[in-house]
């Protein structure tokens, strides 16, 4: 196929925030192309990303009606719209979709439909002579470890043992888990996540089913499980570059620029625990009590933990008082890519999703890690910290899983303090990774790549 030619590709992400922003981003990225782009998107969910459509003659919205499912409140339509339990109800209406996605498909007739946990979805595109790709937002050492194993024992029941060790011929020795995450691990295979089907199942179809699989990512830090997965799917498997993320086009609310310009040069301590999913009020207050013992600025990004309703009922005894000036507990939605570039921001505490670490990577801020039960999290924060070298996890119990404000005071110390031999080896991995992500070529050379290979694989 002649690669000066537009494609029209369709996106189509699961119906959770941290997918459908990942997937605008590179549709962004592949519209800059010339690339035409049919994103499928729940109807009600529309408004909050059409800020973020930076090429709206080339990127068109395609409203999705999300079937109301028995046991979700009315309207649901995302992952942020309910409790994590009720996420496979989430799955079950976004399975139900099908109809309308197969009208879209013979109306638009794109030529390739990315996807991530739509099974069915490779059997519709067959039968209407359009390509699949299984677009996953996560990094390819997730699948390479965890997504390989499954696919030798579906059915069979997995156990901890099963998990400790990595498939045969996986190309590195840096992942170890606690005794708590192979527990979770292991529970995770168990866990039906819509319409009967098992969470691990519904991306393992996939991964079968597609025509190529790809990965959010680069050759220079990925290659190597890209071309391991390579051997193992016996079909393509793609990076689409990193996703670094576009410059935004508004600026810092006055509130939190007045306040962060108040104290010296990254010496403020970004605390932002992911949009889904609060804390345990236990490990709520640990992580609070953890960044006053710091004795740094602080500006904490959390939700109310479960069994709360305000941020403010939950707070320690006396915390207020003790941290007025120079700590804030925040708890709706915040600019966090305009707070980790400002000059006054030293240190991120982060979750470890995929988006928040490469907004992490590409500022000069330190990383301090608190992954997640989620699998990939733990996996991102053990490439971070035992692979890169980029940043410092915080210690938890290997039984229990729990962290202690000790802990946390002790990893955002190592990373903020220019004497430390651990500090001083993370500022340095990190820059080498930031000047990396950022160098002139890298981004751009990798998009172009991935589009060649689109071009191929039609």
């Amino acid at each position: 196929m002649d690669s000066a030619a537009s494609l029209h590709i369709a996106m189509f992400p699961w119906f959770a925030m941290g997918h459908l922003t990942p997937y605008l981003h590179l549709s962004n990225k592949l519209a800059k192309r010339g690339h035409r782009i049919s994103f499928f998107i729940p109807k009600n969910t529309l408004n909050k990303l059409l800020h973020l459509n930076l090429y709206p003659n080339l990127i068109t919205f395609f409203p999705l009606n999300v079937p109301h499912v028995d046991g979700l409140p009315h309207n649901a339509e995302t992952t942020s719209d309910v409790p994590f339990s009720l996420f496979p109800l989430i799955a079950t209406a976004m399975d139900r979709t099908d109809k309308q996605i197969e009208l879209l498909l013979e109306e638009l007739k794109p030529q390739i439909v990315f996807f991530d946990f739509q099974y069915w979805l490779p059997n519709l595109t067959q039968k209407h002579g359009i390509k699949s790709l299984q677009y996953l937002i996560w990094n390819p050492i997730s699948t390479a470890y965890l997504g390989n194993i499954p696919r030798k024992s579906r059915g069979k029941e997995l156990t901890q043992v099963d998990l400790m060790k990595p498939p045969s011929e996986f190309p590195d020795s840096c992942i170890k888990f606690h005794s708590l995450e192979l527990r979770f691990l292991a529970s995770a295979r168990k866990l039906e996540f819509g319409s009967g089907v098992l969470l691990y199942d519904r991306i393992d179809i996939g991964t079968e089913s597609s025509d190529a699989v790809a990965f959010k990512g680069c050759r220079e830090i990925d290659g190597l499980y890209t071309d391991y997965l390579q051997t193992v799917f016996g079909k393509p498997v793609l990076l689409s570059g990193p996703l670094l993320p576009e410059p935004p086009n508004t600026t810092l609310e006055e509130k939190w620029e007045t306040w962060l310009k108040g104290f010296k040069h990254e010496s403020v301590v970004f605390c932002a625990y992911g949009s889904e999913g609060p804390l345990e009020p236990n490990q709520f207050q640990e992580l609070l009590l953890g960044l006053e013992l710091t004795g740094f600025p602080f500006l904490a990004a959390l939700k109310p933990p479960n069994g709360f309703e305000s941020i403010e009922e939950a707070l320690p005894e006396g915390f207020s008082e003790r941290v007025k000036g120079k700590g804030i507990v925040y708890g709706s939605w915040i600019q966090q890519q305009l707070i980790l570039e400002h000059p006054s921001v030293g240190c991120f505490i982060t979750h470890c999703g995929a988006a928040s670490i490469t907004e992490g990577l590409v500022n000069k801020c330190q990383l301090v890690l608190l992954p997640r039960a989620g699998s990939d999290h733990i996996m991102n924060a053990r490439v971070m910290s035992r692979k890169l070298k980029v940043g410092v996890e915080i210690e938890k119990g290997d039984e229990d899983g729990l962290f202690t404000k000790e802990s946390v005071c002790e990893a955002v110390k190592t990373v903020m303090d220019d004497e430390n031999e651990v500090g001083r080896e993370v500022r340095t991995n990190h820059a080498k990774i930031r000047n990396l992500l950022l160098s002139e070529n890298l981004e751009s050379s990798c998009v172009d790549s991935f589009c060649q290979k689109l071009y191929d694989l039609l």
